[in-house]
């Protein structure tokens, strides 16, 4: 069942929330109007995989259900990392991805914090080699919090 749910889910249209044009030089500014946050959030948040691991994902979706924050990505692994993998190396691959999440991982709960003006009391991320997904999840302070 959480397959097919998978499944459906990785066939929706992704495309909805374009990416390419944050890589195309157009101003931050104008890559903001008229874009929902989730677009936001999971625009910039190629844009840290990119620049962290020298290629980002193809495929990215945020989705904010309550207090937690989502990001979906797809087709993150770097060729080399494909390469290792074919070889038996995807255990070190996820070890390696797990260190750059560390790394990483201010520069993305400063992204979530920035679009929904919440605090991020907690953050999780994880690889998966095939299918090649990885998921980042940020977990907000409640709303009603004082």
């Amino acid at each position: 069942m959480l397959l097919v749910g998978l499944d459906r889910f990785l066939s929706l249209s992704w495309s909805q929330y374009p990416f390419e044009e944050a890589m195309r030089g157009v101003a931050m500014d104008e890559q903001r109007a008229g874009k929902p946050p989730t677009a936001e959030i999971s625009t910039e948040t190629v844009g840290v995989l990119r620049e962290y691991t020298g290629r980002g994902p193809t495929k990215a979706r945020t989705m904010i259900n309550d207090d937690v924050v989502t990001v979906l990505l797809a087709d993150t692994l770097t060729k080399g990392e494909r390469r290792l993998a074919e070889n038996g190396h995807a255990a070190r691959i996820i070890e390696l991805r797990h260190d750059f999440q560390e790394v990483m991982r201010e520069d993305l709960i400063a992204i979530v914090e920035s679009h929904l003006g919440r605090k991020v009391i907690a953050f999780m991320s994880q690889n998966h080699i095939d299918p090649d997904l990885a998921v980042e999840i940020f977990v907000l302070e409640s709303a009603t919090a004082t």
